[in-house]
């Protein structure tokens, strides 16, 4: 049976993830020390799979995730359907009471099936699905390509896992994930289905040296 194997990994840790701060689409930072750290750990567990090809959002702290992969010269693609949803307004900003009320708010609706509800002039989760599907059909056009390393976001991660399980936007929740953390999923080119085999893995991050701040 013809399968394709998918290793999806978030990016690594950025100052405005240890400070709390909103980053969503539209802000572009970079790693911070942590997340290098954590970057160099996961090519060092890694780097014996024999991927083919590498696919990246348009945002910088997915690239510099996976540039020792790159360096050793594999071959990339940056996607702007990959990216983090659009948080509108709150992005770049730690969230206040008033923000986190908002935020509760949000959720409680996407958890109750409302999915079409978007950000405060961003992105709902099915906005996010229609960008990602084409990327993923395009991933899917590529039999050839049996392994494939993917590196996204956190709540872009949550949507994606959702309808490539066939499960309903509003479970998005139950993925779990964190800096750095995998997921492997195998796609059944016979049935048309996709089985998470590994589920927000961070053991390779174990023995990480934490750089002095």
């Amino acid at each position: 049976m013809k399968q394709k194997t998918i290793f999806l990994i978030r990016h690594g840790e950025t100052d405005y993830n240890r400070r709390g701060i909103v980053q969503g689409s539209g802000v572009d930072s970079d790693l911070n020390a942590m997340g290098r750290a954590q970057a160099a750990a996961f090519f060092q567990a890694y780097q014996h799979i024999p991927f083919d090809k590498i696919y990246i959002s348009n945002l910088k702290r997915t690239l510099q995730t996976v540039q020792q992969f790159i360096d050793a010269g594999l071959p990339y693609e940056r996607h702007e359907g990959l990216n983090e949803i659009s948080w509108g307004l709150r992005e770049g900003k730690i969230p206040n009471s008033l923000d986190n009320e908002y935020y509760r708010d949000l959720i409680q609706n996407w958890n109750a099936g409302n999915t079409a509800m978007p950000t405060e002039e961003g992105e709902s989760p099915e906005d996010v699905v229609r960008r990602q599907k084409p990327v993923f059909e395009l991933i899917l056009s590529r039999p050839e390509e049996e392994t494939v390393l993917v590196a996204m976001h956190g709540r872009a991660i949550r949507i994606l896992l959702s309808w490539l399980t066939d499960q309903p936007l509003s479970r998005m929740d139950q993925f779990e994930h964190s800096n750095l953390c995998l997921y492997v999923l195998k796609y059944s080119y016979e049935t048309g289905q996709y089985t998470i085999e590994t589920s927000n893995d961070s053991t390779h991050l174990m023995a990480l040296v934490v750089p002095q701040s």
